[in-house]
């Protein structure tokens, strides 16, 4: 009887133990195998499988090895020798905007002046006579004729409506348009914010305004979408986004409307990407109002973390457009047919006095809120630098804030050895150099643009940064405007060759093979505060990856940017798969 009864304790308290087994010891739902895992890990390892249970990445490793985890509810997934890697982020892009701007009709794509003025004009033969015909993001760095097009180019495809044809935060207006806004030779700006207003030899408006959006009293024709429509129409942007290997995305100006639309598919559980949100700020506000601003960003019960949905940023402009004529440089433009500059002494727009920007860089530290400031000239990411140093030399630690340059697309030496000193990271866009390299090249000369995109010299000095596109519109990896491709991003940091150039861009500035795949997920899940959580292909962080076509690693150069994309998996669940 003892021994019976010893018998069954034992039986019993194996019995308890298999029930207990911890979640962590239990078998895959999917294993991925016979295939090449870039990990992206600190080594940058590969394998040949992994193992996926829940969200999570159970293991990484040899087939053999991650086969063995197998049980009778695993589903096995033969990748065919196929490359994984993990899923892309785009650190730098506007999803609700872009995803919305063909709703009312189809916008063609435009590649000279004359292109220009035919859609003008159907537009306005469409709207009729006296309604405002709008043309936006359609920058003169990607123009053939290289140019704006004049008041009077614009008066003749419209001559009874108002129009205007907007390139970032600059734009060139025709008569009725310059009439109705109140724009004339005795205009001047009264409200102390920047607002430049290029006037000919005679003191009369070219057309050609600087930062001075809110003035212009233009109406949107187009039809409106309801909430249900906008909710379509971006769900069908962000299913794009996954056909690219796209897991996440940094919204980089995200307004009150735009964080709805994000709330209201998140609650549905209709996000297929995860989304880090940058709060809009205006900075031409009263220090007292945009501090009340980012406080209430903060109280937002998305500023909690979340893997979906994390309201984490806020996004203010430091200064104009690299494309458009308004960067902010330590030296002048020059005098440029290319972008109205008729001043030799020009040298752009600053957006922000230096010790406002301290104030709001301060708050929004304080509060939490990782403060990314669009940043093109290199006198405009100088300014921020020096901002960030008069923080971190007060007792703030900057470091761990990792304080955010958009775009940098000029940068000193100097500057980027502060960058490195101060945890200053920066979210950065490759494929500018493949679209505008050749134009920027002919405006500033070899010199100047040593500079321009610098990727080399920042991995070399280790300062973070990351690959986005700024996607601002359209549905489409490669007809959108910015293209948000990846792939295309990879090949340019590589590459450096830029459409109408004849050789490579600074080809000393270009990056390996194994550093532009770390531009697109380690390195973004870093600037955007997650790489504890994904980025890489590692046990117990989040399963987004992605399987892909061909070996990026290996694989003729320029074919990389024909890179397709067979699957996608958000948190080990498949959203992608290529027909």
């Amino acid at each position: 009887m003892r021994m019976r009864f010893s018998l069954s304790c034992v039986a019993i308290a194996l019995i308890v133990f298999a029930g207990c087994k911890p979640k962590s010891e239990a078998v895959p739902d999917l294993i991925i195998h016979n295939a090449k895992v870039l990990t992206v890990d600190k080594d940058f390892r590969v394998a040949e499988a992994v193992a996926i249970r829940g969200e999570q990445i159970l293991d990484v490793g040899s087939n053999d090895r991650i086969l063995a985890l197998a049980g009778e509810g695993t589903t096995r997934y033969d990748a065919g020798g196929k490359m994984v890697l993990p899923g892309l982020m785009d650190s730098h892009l506007h999803a609700v905007s872009s995803a919305m701007f063909e709703f009312d009709h189809e916008v063609p794509e435009m590649q000279t002046i004359a292109d220009v003025l035919a859609y003008v004009k159907s537009r306005a033969a469409t709207l009729g006579p006296g309604k405002w015909v709008n043309v936006s993001q359609v920058f003169i760095t990607r123009l053939k004729d290289q140019r704006y097009p004049t008041r009077a180019e614009l008066d003749e495809a419209a001559p009874e409506n108002p129009a205007v044809f907007r390139t970032g935060p600059d734009a060139s207006l025709n008569t009725l348009a310059l009439k109705e806004s109140g724009i004339d030779r005795n205009f001047t700006v009264s409200d102390g914010s920047p607002c430049r207003v290029e006037k000919d030899a005679k003191g009369d408006p070219t057309g050609i305004l600087r930062q001075c959006e809110r003035f212009i009293k233009s109406v949107d024709s187009n039809r409106k979408p309801t909430e249900a429509e906008t909710l379509e129409w971006v769900k069908k942007l962000l299913a794009d986004y996954n056909s690219v290997g796209i897991t996440t995305v940094g919204d980089g100006d995200t307004s009150d409307s735009e964080l709805e639309i994000y709330r209201k598919l998140w609650k549905n559980n209709e996000l297929s990407v995860r989304v880090f949100a940058t709060v809009s700020v205006n900075a031409q506000d009263p220090i007292e109002k945009i501090e009340e601003r980012i406080r209430t960003a903060a109280k937002d019960p998305l500023h909690t973390y979340n893997n979906m949905l994390w309201l984490r940023g806020a996004k203010v402009f430091l200064d104009g457009g690299m494309l458009t004529g308004s960067a902010y440089m330590l030296k002048p433009w020059g005098v440029s047919k290319i972008y109205s500059i008729t001043d030799p002494e020009y040298r752009g727009m600053r957006y922000i006095e230096p010790d406002k920007l301290v104030r709001i860089l301060r708050v929004s530290l304080e509060n939490g809120l990782q403060l990314a400031a669009h940043s093109q000239g290199d006198a405009a990411v100088t300014t921020y630098v020096d901002a960030v140093e008069q923080l971190s030399k007060s007792g703030v630690n900057t470091v761990a804030a990792r304080p955010m340059i958009t775009h940098g697309s000029f940068m000193t030496d100097e500057a980027i050895n502060r960058m490195g000193k101060y945890g200053i990271v920066a979210n950065m866009q490759p494929n500018w150099l493949q679209l505008d390299g050749g134009i920027l090249m002919k405006q500033f000369g070899e010199a100047r643009t040593a500079m321009f995109i610098p990727l080399r010299t920042l991995f070399d000095r280790n300062v973070m940064i990351g690959g986005g596109s700024d996607h601002m519109q359209k549905i489409g990896s490669f007809r959108s405007i910015n293209q948000y491709n990846p792939f295309l991003g990879m090949w340019t940091a590589i590459a450096r060759t830029p459409r109408w150039m004849d050789k490579p861009f600074h080809p000393e500035q270009a990056i390996t093979r194994e550093e532009a795949i770390r531009l697109y997920t380690i390195n973004n899940a870093f600037i955007l505060h997650d790489e504890d959580k994904k980025g890489s292909l590692e046990k117990g962080k989040l399963a987004d990856l992605i399987v892909v076509d061909r070996d990026l690693l290996t694989c003729p150069l320029e074919d990389l940017p024909q890179t397709k994309v067979l699957r996608t998996y958000l948190g080990g669940k498949l959203i992608y798969e290529a027909k």
